[in-house]
């Protein structure tokens, strides 16, 4: 297609990213835009401000991030990446994640961080299965909305991660894009997530005959 994917230069294409972000989630509240004055400081101070362009110069694609840390380790933190809805699924969301790891890796980062909707499974096949983060977290009500539970991945820029230990599954009914879709199936699995991230990692998520199957990944003594 030539999409292009680069750093984010100047007011012009901060406002538009900023755009493009609000239009993809459909956000028309003020408190949940994107300022661009922040992704120039972004920009400034180690993260990550990528856009993915066509080649007529349209901005259809969009990521940014930060630097952080957790017990010491620095790693960096992806924070949205979206995809208008005429580019999705050709490639560009893989394309703006790997760009966003080269940036990372600049910072001296090992891992990068994101977060991402349970039940979506759409979400969850890109994010553990494409390119191969493991979720490493469970966050009940992430945003403290009452609809937000978010897993926490985290994504080895070093290399692919390899499934060693003792591998647990846990079932939930699923319709096309959404596991576990009705309040009484959400509540189960809800709570299955989160004993099962008490001693493990998810490592894959499949949508088998109408269900949705959680692979985890256990320590081996």
């Amino acid at each position: 297609m030539g999409i292009v994917v680069r750093d984010l230069a100047g007011l012009g294409e901060w406002s538009a990213a900023s755009a493009l972000y609000r239009r993809v989630f459909g956000y028309d509240q003020p408190e949940f835009g994107i300022s661009p004055r922040l992704l120039a400081a972004l920009r400034e101070n180690s993260g990550s401000v990528l856009g993915a362009f066509e080649p007529g110069g349209e901005l259809v694609g969009f990521c940014y991030g930060f630097s952080a840390v957790d017990g010491g380790e620095l790693y960096h933190y992806s924070q949205a990446a979206v995809v208008a809805a005429g580019a999705q699924g050709l490639g560009v969301g893989r394309r703006l994640k790997q760009a966003q790891a080269e940036t990372a890796r600049a910072t001296g980062a090992r891992t990068m961080r994101w977060t991402f909707d349970p039940y979506a499974l759409r979400n969850a096949h890109f994010n553990l299965s494409v390119l191969g983060a493991t979720a490493i977290r469970f966050l009940p009500d992430y945003y403290d909305d009452g609809t937000s539970d978010r897993l926490l991945v985290s994504w080895d820029l070093t290399g692919p991660h390899a499934v060693k230990g003792e591998c647990v599954t846990v079932t939930a009914p699923a319709g096309e894009h959404i596991a576990a879709p009705g309040p009484a199936d959400r509540a189960v699995l809800r709570r299955e997530l989160a004993g099962q991230f008490a001693v493990g990692r998810l490592v894959r998520v499949e949508r088998r005959d109408e269900h949705a199957v959680y692979t985890f990944e256990r320590d081996t003594p």
